[in-house]
């Protein structure tokens, strides 16, 4: 991502919402996820860049991110701002029933960095697609987090063993893995 591209990059806020913040889900990595995404942000709406919200508007019957719940809203470090996209989804991808292909093409922007949560759900479905449909991404390693889990074989797997797999199956193939600090090294 050449810094003369800059005109066709967009920042990807993917899911950052309170429903993902409950004790519920267990064990999350990357506790600093959410002030590197502010630090992103800053950094993006300095440069006047397009910053687009994805919204999870979950149709299960046991989300916390249903529309009609609060768990739904954004997170205050990311909170859209006037002016900034919002597209909501009801799935993992942020492309699948959204306008974010359109418009991403009819505003000439092609080149992602992503950042938001969860890693291995929303994120890495979003950044797999992104890449399959000929965006460039970039993916923040940093600026997004995972929740442990048990398994389908009985094994517990930490929020930051996920994280890494999920990164590490990512990089090279449909994305860019850079940090927080590595990404604004290079808009700088």
């Amino acid at each position: 991502m050449a810094r003369a591209d800059s005109s066709q990059l967009a920042l990807l806020v993917i899911d950052v919402q309170q429903g993902l913040a409950s004790p519920s889900l267990g064990q999350r990595n990357n506790p600093q996820a959410e002030s590197n995404m502010t630090r992103l942000l800053i950094a993006w709406r300095a440069r006047g860049w397009p910053v687009i919200h994805i919204q999870h508007c979950s149709n299960e019957p046991n989300s916390s991110l249903r529309p009609e719940l609060p768990g739904n809203a954004f997170k205050p470090e990311a909170q859209p701002m006037t002016g900034e996209r919002v597209f909501r989804k009801t799935v993992n991808s942020a492309f699948i029933g959204t306008g974010l292909e359109q418009y991403l093409h009819d505003s000439n922007i092609s080149q992602l960095v992503i950042i938001g949560l969860t890693t291995d759900h929303c994120v890495s479905a979003s950044t797999r697609m992104a890449s399959d449909l000929g965006f460039a991404v970039t993916l923040i390693s940093d600026a997004t987090a995972a929740f442990e889990r048990t398994g389908y074989d009985g094994i517990h797997y930490s929020g930051e063993e996920i994280h890494r797999v999920n990164l590490v199956s990512l990089d090279g193939e449909f994305c860019r893995v850079r940090s927080t600090d590595q990404m604004l090294d290079k808009i700088s």
